[in-house]
């Protein structure tokens, strides 16, 4: 059994990129959970309550890689 202290919810971060508004261009943001060991989680930083997509950590890995090659 786990002791309910050790039980943590999802880490939720932004990129850097992402802005607070001020036409920007930069206001439509995902967040990511990356601390499950067997899932991501993905939402809409303007819906935090919404639903969350949560690939497998190969297919995200895998899908960040190929958005890094493309965009160097």
């Amino acid at each position: 059994m786990i002791a309910e202290g050790h039980i943590t919810g999802p880490a939720w971060r932004k990129s850097s990129y992402s802005g607070g508004g001020g036409g920007s261009g930069h206001d439509d943001c995902v967040e990511v959970a990356p601390n499950n060991p067997l899932v991501v989680l993905i939402r809409d930083s303007k819906r935090p309550g919404g639903p969350t997509l949560s690939p497998p950590r190969p297919a995200w890995a895998a899908f960040i890689a190929e958005l890094k090659q493309t965009s160097a």
